[in-house]
C-alpha cells in the first residue's frame, strides 16, 4: 500500500453557496448556478447632448467621471463635441461599496484644471435590481445639476443597476477591482476573454517530378532536390537519384496550414552545385485558399506548375520572361486528421478537422472558476510582494480567460463557462497565471507571465450530472524541488445528453479513421505538433487582449517530451505498479503451490478438479469471478477526480541534480564538467536498460531455436519430444493429461526438489544470438 500524500498536497472537497446542487426560485440559478453569487452596482453612461462651451474659444472637450466612494473611473474624452457618445458601462463590486451615494459627474478636459460641468446623484438604496434573463434596463435622460443642485444646461444618458456577474455588460465593464489599471491597453489586459483556436489543416505535398530544368552548368548531372516553405516551416526531399534534367522524387511532405490562410506555399527546385551552395532553378507560390481538400483517402488529381526563374540585374530581382519549366505534384488539403497540438495524453478533442466528419455532441461541460486561496507571492510591488491572477482553461478549440483581480492573494473569480463535449476521453486544463502586463510595456516588451500552477480533470472520470466542488492544490515544480503555490477552487458538472451515443464513443477508435488507413510516423507526428503549437501561440499571442505566448506553451505542455531522469524513474515505478499484480497472483499462485495454507490449496484442487471435469464451466467462472471483482471493488470507487499526485511524481522525492537537468535548456547551458557527469549518468541507467531489453530479446530468441537446428542436439530432443507427446496425448484423454499436469504443479513441498526444473534447464541452454552480437 502507497503512504497518503501529505495533507498539504491533497484534494479537498467545499461545500461552496452555489445553485447548482437545489433547485430554488432564482433566475440566477438557471445561468451562473456553479459560482456564487457577485453582486455589482453597473453604470452604463450612454452620452450627453447640449453641454454648455467651457473654453475660452466656447468648445467642449467632454468626459465623464464615475464616482463612489474611493473608487473613481473616467469614459474617454471628445474635442470639441457638446452631443458626445461613449456608451460605456462601470462596475463596482457591492463587497467594496464605500459610500451610500453614486456621483456621476460631466467635466471639461483643459491643460490646466479639467472644468466641472454638471453632475448627476444617485442614492444607492433606490437603485434596481437586474437578473439575467431579465430586459437589460433601459437607459433614461437626467438633467445636470450644479454642486448646489439646481438645474443646469446639458442632459445625460445613463443606467444605474444593481446585478450580478452573469449581467451581459460585465466582460466589458471597467471594473473598480482593476481600479489601480490605467490605460486603455492595460484595461484591456484584465478583463475576462473568450478565445478561439485557429482551424488547423494537415498540408500533404506530394513531389512526383520535375521537367527541363535549366541548370547553369551544363555539362554535369544536376543534383536536385525540392525546398518547400510554407511560414516559418521548411522541408526538403531528399536529392533526385535519377540526375538528370528531368528529375523525379515521388516523396512527401507535410505542413501544419492554419486558416485563414495568409501565407501561400512556395517551393523551389534547388541544385546542390557546391558542399554548401545551391541555385535555385526555378519556383512557384501557390495560394493555399485554391488548393483540393479531401476528407478521406480517395487519390486526387495531380498537377503541373510553371516553375518562374528570377535573375538579379543590378542589384534588382526580376522575373525572367522566358519559359523555364515545370513541376509535376499532388497537393491537397487533409480534412480527415486530427491535427494534435497538445500532448496526446492530455488531448481535449480529437475530431477530424473537416467539419463534415464530426459526430454529435454527447454531453455539455460546464466549469465555475470560483477563487483562489493561499497563492504565493509572484513580483515585488512597492516593496512587498503582490500576484495579480487570473486564470485560462482550454478544452477542445474554446480558451477562456477569467479576468485579474489585482493584488489579492485569495482572488474571487465566481466566472462560469460552458463547452460542447465530443468525446469522454478527453482531459479540460485549467491554469493560474500571473499577470505582469497592467501597466502597458512599461517593463519592456520582455515581461513574461508567471505560471502559478494548472490543474488537468479527465472527464471520463466525472460523473454525470454530479456537480464536484474541490479546491485543487497548485503544484509547480522548480528547480529547487515541488511547490504548491496556493489552491483553486472549482465547480465541475459533465452532463450527458443521450448516455446510448456515449457508451457507444467506447467502441470508436480514439482518433479519426484516416491516422490508422494512412498513419503518420512518429517523427513526423513530434515535427507536426511541434508546428501546430507555434501557430496556436502565435495566433492567440496576436489576439486583443493577447493571450501570451508562454501561458499557451504552458498549457499545451510543450517541451513534456524532453528527457528527465525524475520522469524516467516515476514511469518505470508506474510499470512496476502495473505489475505488481502480476507478481503478486506469482506470489499467491507459489503459496498455494508450496502449500502454505493447505485448506486454501485443497479447495484450489477441488475447483481445479471440477473445472477440468467440465471444461465449459471454465470461460463462465472467469467471467463472473471478474464480474464479482468489479462489484466488490464498486465500494471503494473513487468519488473525488483525479488530481497531481507528488508522490507518483517522484516530484517530492527529486536529487537537486536532477531537477537542475530538467530545467536546463535546450541544447544544454550547463558546464563541461557537469554535462559529462549527466552524459555518464545517462550511460549507466542507459546500460541498464539495454541489459535488460537484451536479456528479454535473449528469451525470445532462444523460443525461436527450439525448431530452428541452430543446436542440432537440443533440436533433435524437442522434435522427438513433440512426436511422444503427440502420441501420448492422441491416446490419452485430455481430462486425464490436464488433471495429471495440474496435480504435479500443486504437488507437496516433500515432493519438491530445490533444483531447477529439466524443462525450465533445458530452456535455460538453448542458444540465442547474443554469440553474434559484436
Amino acid at each position: 500500500m502507497q503512504r497518503p500524500p501529505p495533507e498539504d498536497y491533497s484534494l479537498k472537497e467545499t461545500n461552496p453557496h452555489i445553485g447548482g446542487r437545489k433547485v430554488t426560485g432564482d433566475k440566477f440559478t438557471t445561468t451562473y448556478d456553479l459560482v456564487e453569487q457577485m453582486l455589482y452596482l453597473y453604470v452604463r453612461v450612454v452620452k450627453a447632448k447640449d453641454l454648455p462651451g467651457k473654453d475660452v474659444t466656447g468648445s467642449c472637450d467632454p468626459y465623464v467621471e464615475v464616482k463612489l466612494g474611493n473608487y473613481k473611473g473616467t469614459t474617454r474624452h471628445f474635442e470639441k463635441k457638446p452631443n458626445p457618445e461613449w456608451n460605456q458601462v462601470f462596475a463596482f463590486s457591492k463587497d467594496r461599496l464605500q459610500a451610500s451615494v453614486l456621483e456621476v459627474t460631466v467635466k471639461d478636459k483643459d491643460f490646466v484644471k479639467d472644468d466641472f460641468i454638471g453632475r448627476v446623484l444617485f442614492d444607492l438604496n433606490e437603485v434596481p435590481k437586474r437578473v439575467p434573463p431579465d430586459s437589460p434596463l433601459a437607459p433614461q435622460w437626467y438633467r445636470l445639476e450644479d454642486r448646489k443642485g439646481d438645474k443646469v444646461k446639458g442632459e445625460l444618458m445613463l443606467a444605474v443597476w444593481m446585478g450580478t456577474q452573469a449581467d451581459e455588460a460585465f466582460p466589458e465593464a471597467w471594473h473598480s477591482d482593476a481600479a489601480a489599471v490605467s490605460g486603455t491597453d492595460a484595461l484591456a489586459n484584465v478583463r475576462s476573454k473568450v478565445y478561439l483556436s485557429p482551424k488547423l489543416w494537415y498540408l500533404r505535398v506530394n513531389v512526383i517530378e520535375a521537367q527541363d530544368l535549366q541548370p547553369s552548368d551544363k555539362g554535369r548531372f544536376p543534383e536536385v532536390y525540392v525546398k518547400a516553405t510554407l511560414g516559418n516551416q521548411v522541408l526538403r526531399t531528399r536529392i533526385s537519384q535519377s540526375r538528370t534534367i528531368n528529375p523525379m522524387w515521388n516523396e512527401d511532405l507535410m505542413f501544419v496550414a492554419a486558416e485563414p490562410f495568409d501565407e501561400p506555399l512556395i517551393l523551389s527546385v534547388e541544385d546542390r552545385v557546391g558542399p554548401n551552395k545551391d541555385e535555385s532553378l526555378g519556383r512557384c507560390a501557390i495560394p493555399l485558399q485554391y488548393v483540393d481538400r479531401r476528407l478521406d483517402h480517395k487519390v486526387l488529381n495531380t498537377r503541373w506548375f510553371n516553375l518562374e526563374k528570377h535573375v538579379i540585374v543590378e542589384g534588382e530581382k526580376k522575373k525572367e520572361t522566358k519559359f523555364a519549366s515545370r513541376i509535376h505534384m499532388r497537393i491537397c488539403l487533409e480534412g480527415g486528421y486530427h491535427v494534435l497540438d497538445e500532448s496526446t495524453h492530455y488531448s481535449s478533442d480529437l475530431r477530424p478537422t473537416a467539419k463534415q466528419l464530426w459526430k454529435s455532441s454527447i454531453g455539455v461541460l460546464e466549469v465555475g472558476i470560483l477563487n483562489a486561496t493561499g497563492l504565493m507571492p509572484m513580483k515585488n510591488k512597492d516593496g512587498r510582494g503582490a500576484t495579480d491572477a487570473y486564470c485560462v482553461a482550454k478544452y477542445g478549440q474554446k480558451w477562456v480567460r477569467t479576468r485579474t483581480i489585482l493584488d489579492s492573494f485569495m482572488p474571487k473569480w465566481n466566472e462560469q463557462y460552458t463547452w460542447e463535449v465530443f468525446d469522454p476521453c478527453t482531459v479540460i486544463t485549467i491554469g493560474v497565471f500571473d499577470n505582469c502586463h497592467l501597466h502597458g510595456d512599461k517593463n519592456g516588451g520582455g515581461a513574461r507571465d508567471q505560471k502559478i500552477g494548472k490543474v488537468r480533470i479527465r472527464l471520463s472520470t466525472l460523473e454525470t450530472d454530479r456537480v464536484y466542488t474541490h479546491s485543487y492544490p497548485l503544484l509547480v515544480l522548480h528547480p529547487t524541488g515541488v511547490k504548491k503555490m496556493g489552491e483553486i477552487h472549482l465547480a465541475v458538472r459533465f452532463t450527458c445528453s443521450s448516455l446510448l451515443n456515449m457508451m457507444h464513443m467506447y467502441s470508436l477508435p480514439l482518433l479519426p479513421k484516416m491516422h490508422y488507413i494512412h498513419p503518420l510516423t512518429v517523427s513526423q507526428l513530434d515535427s507536426l505538433r511541434h508546428q501546430a503549437t507555434q501557430i496556436v501561440s502565435m495566433r492567440l499571442s496576436r489576439a486583443e487582449p493577447p493571450l501570451r505566448k508562454e501561458v499557451v506553451e504552458y498549457m499545451l505542455d510543450v517541451g513534456s517530451h524532453m528527457w528527465s531522469m525524475r520522469r524516467s524513474k516515476a514511469n518505470f515505478f508506474r510499470i512496476m505498479g502495473v505489475l505488481g499484480g502480476l507478481i503478486a497472483v506469482a506470489k499467491w499462485f507459489d503459496q498455494i503451490c508450496h502449500w502454505k495454507n493447505p485448506i486454501t490449496t485443497v479447495l484450489i484442487h477441488i475447483l481445479y478438479l471440477i473445472l477440468v471435469l467440465y471444461p465449459e464451466l471454465i470461460l463462465p467462472t472467469i467471467f463472473l469471478y471478474l464480474f464479482l471483482i468489479g462489484v466488490w471493488y464498486f465500494r471503494w470507487r473513487p468519488r473525488n477526480p483525479p488530481y497531481m499526485d507528488t508522490r507518483l511524481s517522484h516530484a517530492d522525492s527529486a536529487h537537486p541534480d536532477e531537477l537542475d537537468e530538467e530545467f536546463d535548456t535546450f541544447p544544454t547551458s550547463r558546464p563541461s564538467e557537469i554535462v559529462r557527469m549527466r552524459y555518464d549518468r545517462l550511460r549507466s541507467i542507459a546500460g541498464r536498460i539495454q541489459t535488460v531489453v537484451g536479456d528479454l530479446a535473449t528469451q525470445g530468441e532462444r523460443l525461436q531455436s527450439l525448431l530452428s537446428w541452430r543446436d542440432p542436439r537440443a533440436t533433435a530432443l524437442f522434435v522427438i519430444f513433440c512426436l511422444i507427446a503427440a502420441i501420448v496425448l492422441y491416446v490419452t484423454p485430455f481430462q486425464v493429461v490436464a488433471l495429471l499436469a495440474g496435480f504435479y504443479t500443486l504437488r507437496h513441498p516433500r515432493f519438491r526438489h530445490k533444483l531447477p526444473s529439466v524443462p525450465l534447464n533445458f530452456f535455460r541452454r538453448l542458444p540465442a544470438r547474443t554469440d553474434c552480437m559484436l
